[in-house]
């Protein structure tokens, strides 16, 4: 039986739940892996071939290619083990979130500082609001796309 998921309605957030967790599994462990010096390494000599090593989906190593972190996301990746990917390409957290955003990292720090983004509009999917996906770059591909 499929539990109530009254939550998949709020615009530009997936939650990361027990479902999400099985999905993203091998995403997840492959970003852990890059805890390890050797590993990060590996995976900038060759990228493709690294994560050809995990039992990731094909979508799954191309949304990480294209550091696409609102698809690794929606494809189970939980932003805690996708920030192993963000620092081994030398970016920060902040850098990281703005990029999801369609923000650079002083707009994005800046919008953070002003206490981020109004409800109004973002309650439920198809507001018009600031994180409606047809007001995000990246969320965008959501739509039917990537």
């Amino acid at each position: 039986m499929a539990l109530n998921k009254p939550y998949k309605d709020i615009p530009g957030t997936t939650i990361f739940d027990a479902d999400q967790s099985r999905l993203g599994y091998h995403l997840n462990q492959f970003c852990m892996s890059l805890m390890r010096a050797d590993n990060r390494v590996r995976f900038k000599a060759n990228e493709r071939a690294y994560l050809d090593e995990w039992a990731m989906t094909e979508e799954q190593k191309k949304a990480v290619l294209a550091r696409d972190l609102n698809w690794c996301i929606r494809l189970g990746g939980n932003i805690y083990f996708l920030a192993k990917i963000g620092a081994t390409d030398g970016k920060s957290f902040q850098q990281m979130a703005g990029s999801m955003t369609g923000m650079s990292e002083e707009e994005y720090r800046n919008m953070m500082i002003t206490g981020g983004r109004s409800i109004e509009g973002n309650r439920v999917v198809g507001e018009d609001g600031d994180a409606q996906a047809h007001r995000q770059p990246q969320g965008r591909a959501g739509q039917g796309g990537h």
